[in-house]
This record gives structure tokens, C-alpha cells and sequence, in this order.
């Protein structure tokens, strides 16, 4: 999507070029990465859990680990493994398309661009204000339901806007991002991993929030305040800005003097309607991505109707919509890819197992941050919340009884380090699906990122062991 250009006379300059930047494009960084995987299945000896079905879930079996034969992934398999990806991501690739569609007709009625014009004409020096607030808003649905697929659309209405205000993609995406990802692992109520979590290591739904409170308020902060230095850095000095010539950051002509009209300010609150429906129904009803997918077509082509849209410019525009989100779309299936190899190599039961006999010889106190580190990197290979607990909980909660570590803690431990990785890990797909669709190069969103990421961690530590000190429960 593209952001308008409020004046020309006052163009922001151009960065200078790092001549030593490399950009790897996210497809061939998923390839390579699943060609890596593939090798591992040749290196890493084979074995499994058994699991067990109860309450609708598979679980892993305790102590049940053993070798089995060997399932080398073969030079087709890698090839034969991104369809595979591609089908077992179905569900979400048609959500991310079906809401860009619905985002296209929406862009279509001109409400987006009189928007942007207005705000831009009356925020003026106030820009960073916007930092603080919409972050809280992103990491309050973050940590309630944790909104991770349902970011996309608002990263590519947040990041034009920013751009329109002088500032990069990259802050734009990292309101966005960063701040639901902030409430994704604070989790004080958020059902796909606390909540499957505690399920499975028989602790109370939602325990220990008081705990989780104060961790989101300190990520929070912490997030605040790193993206609002950049911008406040680039807004005094263009040049230092981390991103240039992305698609997100080209102009196109609009009316600088364009205002929102009582047209536009009924599709406006039409497009939040949508949201506070979307909210009540995930929270009432435990809507999922394919009823929200249904919503947001729904409202667009309200909004397409509203907008005096004619029932093909409707239909163009959604198509338009979803020809923007291809790329990104394909990057989640490009990721799955990965989990299709470890999982038909059976190594990934080999990796759990061998590290948990490492967290056996931990000292004490350090235990839950070895489990926090163990969560943090199985994640490269399990990139979801709700199924890298399935794997690893049934194991993980009763080794803590085992070394000291209460299943609430371990609970806090595979949180964090599920949470955090999300960041940057690039098997993880939401991650660069979004990095597409605001058109970062994701060596580039490493390299912003990356002292955020060990303030993050370093944060994570230092709440694990007060975890650990105080004996986080009730057990």
C-alpha cells in the first residue's frame, strides 16, 4: 500500500546507502532454511514420544521417549515439503488474503487517504504521541487474545501513516508489531498459550496474572521507549533512518487538501464496528480466524456499498486487496515448510528429549531460565504458541517438579521464550508476512531489532528469577 505524499516541497531525504548491507529476500531465507532442516534429519537420530489424546488434544507422554528408524528427508522432500506447508496453512493463508480483500475495498472508498491527510494536518508536531497509544492498544489485544495473524491488516494501515508523517516502515511495524507481540507473551489472558499452557500442566486458567500484569507493563515500557528513541532520532535526522526505497515508502499523488467527510466518517466507524464485533465474538464465542475472515469480507463489502462502490468496482478492489498480500500469505505456507521436514524426519521429539536432559544438570537456580532458553530456541522449529505447548508442556511442567522449578514458573518460562522469538525468528511466518506487506528486508528488521531482543531477554531473566524466588504458583 502505498502513502500519500502531503507535500513535495517537503520530501524527507534520502538515507544514505550502506554499501555493506545485504538483503536477503524472506524466500530464499525460508529455502535455505528448510534445505538446513533437511540436512539435520541426517545428523539428528530419530525418535519419538508416544502421545496421548485428552480433552481434544494430543499430548506428549512423559518419559515415553524412544529411538525409532530413521526418516532422512530426501532431495524431492524439500521440494515436495512447501506444498505440503502451503496446505497445512490453508486456513491461515485464505484469512490473510480474505482480510487484505476486504482492506483493499476499504482503500478504495478514499477513506484511508483522507484519513492519513487529516491526521497528518492535525497531529503536526505531535507525531510520536502515537507511539504510546497505539502500542498499548496492540499489546492490550495482544495479551486478551492474542492478536497475532489479525496484526497484518493493521500493519498495512499503521505503516503508510507513519511514513506520511515524516517518520519509516520501520516504526510503523514495529507499533504494530512489537506492541502486539509485547502482549502475546505478557499473556495475563491470552488463550493460545497461557491458557493451553495451564491446561496442560493442570494449573488454574489464567493463575498468576498479577505477575504476568508486571511483565507486560514492563515489556511495555521497555518497547515504548526503544521505538519512540528511533523516531524521535530520525525524525531530528532523516539520514539515520533504517529503511529506504521499500514499497511502502513510495508516493503517490493525493489532494493535500482532501477532508473527511460524513461519508468517510461512517465507513470509519463501520471499519470499527467490525473490530469491536470481532473482539466480543473471539471473547463470547471463541471466534477464530475462519469466522473473522468471514466478518471482515462482511464489512467490506458494507463499506464498498457505503462508499457508493458498484458491485464490480467492489469485487476489483477486493481483488486488488489480496494481490498486495500474496507475498505475505506465501510466506506462511514457506515457513510451515520447515515444520513438515523436522516433523517427517522425526527429529523433533530427538531435539526436546536431549534437551531436557541438560536441563537436568542445571543449578537450581538457574533451572527455569534453561527453560526459558530450551522454549526460546524450540520455537525456530514449532513458530506457535499453542503447539509448541502441546509439545513441550507434558514434559517440561513434570520435570519442574522434578528440579525445583513450580508449574507456574515453567509455564512463565515457555511464554517468554515462545514470545520473544517471535520477533525474529524468520521461520516464523506472521513475522516476515508482515515484513512483506510493510516492505522491510528482514537483515534490515534484524539488525533494528536485535538490542530490543536482549533487552527483552534480560527482562525475561530477571522475572524468572524472581519467579523462582518467591515460588511462583499456587504450585
Amino acid at each position: 500500500m502505498s502513502a500519500p505524499e502531503i507535500n513535495k516541497t517537503n520530501e524527507v531525504p534520502p538515507i544514505k546507502k550502506d554499501k555493506k548491507a545485504i538483503n536477503i529476500n524472506a524466500f530464499v531465507l525460508l529455502f535455505s532454511v528448510i534445505v538446513i532442516a533437511a540436512v539435520l534429519t541426517y545428523i539428528i537420530p530419530a525418535g519419538e514420544y508416544d502421545r496421548i489424546e485428552k480433552d481434544g488434544r494430543t499430548l506428549v507422554v512423559p518419559n515415553s521417549y524412544h529411538a525409532v528408524d530413521s526418516a532422512h528427508a530426501g532431495f524431492f522432500d524439500i521440494f515436495r515439503s512447501i506444498h505440503t506447508g502451503l496446505v497445512n496453512s490453508g486456513g491461515i493463508i485464505f484469512f490473510v488474503l480474505m482480510v487484505g480483500g476486504a482492506f483493499g475495498i476499504l482503500k478504495a472508498t478514499g477513506t484511508l487517504d483522507a484519513l492519513m491527510i487529516s491526521l497528518t494536518r492535525s497531529i503536526k508536531n505531535k507525531q510520536l504521541l502515537l507511539i504510546p497509544v497505539l502500542m498499548l492498544c496492540f499489546a492490550v489485544g495482544g495479551t486478551l487474545m492474542g492478536m497475532a495473524e489479525e496484526t497484518l491488516v493493521y500493519i498495512a494501515i499503521i505503516t503508510p501513516l507513519v511514513i506520511a508523517l515524516k517518520l519509516d516502515a520501520i516504526v510503523g511495524f514495529a507499533i504494530v508489531s512489537l506492541g502486539a507481540n509485547i502482549g502475546f507473551m505478557s499473556a495475563v489472558l491470552n488463550p493460545f498459550n497461557v491458557g493451553v499452557a495451564q491446561s496442560i500442566a493442570e494449573l488454574p486458567t489464567f493463575s498468576g496474572f498479577g505477575l504476568r500484569l508486571a511483565l507486560l507493563a514492563t515489556l511495555y515500557v521497555a518497547g515504548v521507549l526503544y521505538v519512540y528513541r528511533y523516531a524521535k532520532k530520525i525524525q531530528a535526522n532523516p539520514e539515520l533512518r533504517f529503511v529506504s526505497d521499500s514499497k511502502s515508502s513510495q508516493h503517490v499523488d493525493v489532494d493535500e487538501n482532501m477532508k473527511m467527510t460524513k461519508r468517510h466518517k461512517l465507513i470509519l466507524a463501520i471499519f470499527l464496528l467490525n473490530f469491536i464485533t470481532l473482539i466480543f465474538g473471539v471473547i463470547r464465542y471463541h471466534w477464530y480466524i475462519t469466522e473473522i475472515a468471514g466478518l471482515f469480507l462482511l464489512f467490506g463489502i458494507i463499506i464498498g456499498i457505503v462508499g457508493k462502490l458498484k458491485p464490480g468496482q467492489i469485487a476489483d478492489s477486493f481483488i486488488e486487496g489480496t494481490r498486495e498480500m500474496v507475498g505475505g500469505a506465501l510466506i506462511i505456507g514457506f515457513a510451515q515448510a520447515i515444520l513438515v521436514i523436522v516433523q517427517d524426519g522425526k527429529i523433533v521429539d530427538s531435539i526436546l528429549y536431549h534437551a531436557s536432559l541438560v536441563l537436568g544438570h542445571l543449578p537450581a537456580t538457574l533451572n527455569a531460565i534453561g527453560m526459558f532458553i530450551m522454549q526460546l530456541f524450540l520455537n525456530f522449529l514449532v513458530p506457535s504458541g499453542s503447539g509448541q505447548a502441546a509439545l513441550t508442556m507434558p514434559i517440561m511442567a513434570p520435570l519442574g517438579d522434578l528440579i525445583g522449578v513450580t508449574r507456574q514458573t515453567t509455564v512463565l518460562a515457555f511464554q517468554l521464550g515462545d514470545g520473544i522469538s517471535n520477533s525474529i525468528f524468520p521461520t516464523v511466518g506472521i513475522l516476515l508476512a508482515g515484513l512483506a506487506i510493510a516492505g522491510i528486508p528482514y537483515t534490515k528488521w534484524v539488525k533494528w531489532v536485535l538490542p530490543f531482543i536482549l533487552i527483552e531477554v534480560a527482562i525475561a531473566a530477571c522475572f524468572l528469577i524472581i519467579a523462582q524466588l518467591i515460588h511462583y504458583g499456587p504450585f
